[in-house]
């Protein structure tokens, strides 16, 4: 078997994948009775004392470099920032490791460092360190960064993917699409009347915001693969199914015209700065207050709820019925 493209984008393809190539060939995936490899979530944890360490580890390869609403520096930084956010930890500091290709503009590269350090800013989240290579012009597609993100809890607070409970309601943060959508387009050269953007934005203010709430069951920030991927990948992993209200779930009107243009589901497509959460049912309320009153939360809303098992089901716009599958790959290939 020969890797291909839709083996990085989420879904079917890229799960198979970890399965059957990397998990079954590393031996040692966690630290004492900390969250590890086989477990698939956003990070591993490291037990230490009173505290869990969370780390996540993020490579970046997404073309264009440079796209409405970001590029490559604050995506490196958001998305990494936002998978320790999810399990339930405070984001620490971030390492940052370049390779970038040999006759990159400098100034360029100026731009990303400091969207970086925009982020870096905005989330208190220090770059404590890093490492920069270069390689041929003709043997790499402009540049590569790697982050790896480190947090804290308390010992036991950890947030999972696998802990959602029937009768939780499910709660987005936002919008779906706007990313892969956006970044379709724009690479693709198509045009709109409002100009499309990139929702890439740290979640950490909202996903702390429920946190002091309480009540929160499990966290995921659907990225490749989109709400899809990562209300099935919820569902599956917690044993349980789900019962969605379509017109409940927010698309911009962009969204949805683009995607129509371009044959594309936007619940398969990733979203950069968005959060899904599974919440007890009477604290629901409570978090979705909290969450918008969050600079990026103030779309948010409660889209349905956890049922005893079965499928992800969506009740359509039509008043039927479908199931939401997990897909075979993000349809847009590299767009993190």
């Amino acid at each position: 078997m020969k890797i291909g493209m839709s083996h990085g984008a989420g879904g079917e393809m890229m799960q198979g994948l970890i399965s059957d190539i990397i998990l079954k060939n590393i031996s040692n995936k966690q630290v004492e009775d900390g969250v590890g490899l086989q477990d698939l979530d956003d990070g591993a944890t490291i037990p230490l004392g009173d505290y869990e360490v969370v780390v996540s580890t993020d490579s970046h390869t997404i073309d264009p470099l440079f796209f409405p609403g970001g590029d490559i520096g604050r995506i490196s930084m958001a998305g990494t920032v936002n998978d320790v956010s999810v399990m339930g930890a405070r984001p620490l500091a971030i390492t940052n490791a370049m390779v970038i290709s040999e006759g990159f503009q400098k100034d360029e590269l100026e731009r990303i460092i400091q969207s970086m350090d925009a982020v870096s800013q905005e989330t208190g989240v220090a770059i404590v360190t890093g490492d920069t290579k270069v390689m041929e012009h003709d043997q790499l597609d402009k540049m590569i960064i790697c982050t790896t993100g480190i947090g804290i809890a308390p010992r036991g607070c950890i947030t999972r993917d696998s802990s959602l409970e029937v009768g939780d309601k499910i709660i987005l943060s936002g919008s779906v699409g706007d990313h892969g959508i956006a970044l379709m387009s724009y690479r693709e050269g198509f045009g709109f009347e409002t100009d499309l953007k990139s929702d890439v934005a740290p979640v950490w203010g909202m996903v702390e915001a429920a946190l002091d709430v309480g009540g929160i069951s499990a966290m995921k920030d659907p990225t490749r693969g989109g709400i899809s991927n990562a209300l099935n990948e919820l569902a599956s992993k917690s044993g349980v199914g789900m019962i969605l209200d379509e017109e409940k779930i927010p698309v911009k009107r962009e969204v949805h015209a683009a995607s129509e243009m371009l044959g594309i589901d936007p619940f398969e497509v990733a979203n950069e700065g968005k959060v899904i959460m599974g919440v007890k049912p009477d604290q629901a309320d409570e978090v979705l207050t909290a969450i918008r009153k969050q600079r990026y939360g103030k779309n948010a809303q409660i889209i349905g709820e956890v049922t005893l098992n079965g499928p992800v089901i969506l009740e359509t716009l039509l008043g039927g019925k479908r199931i939401l599958e997990t897909p075979i790959a993000d349809p847009v290939p590299r767009v993190c």
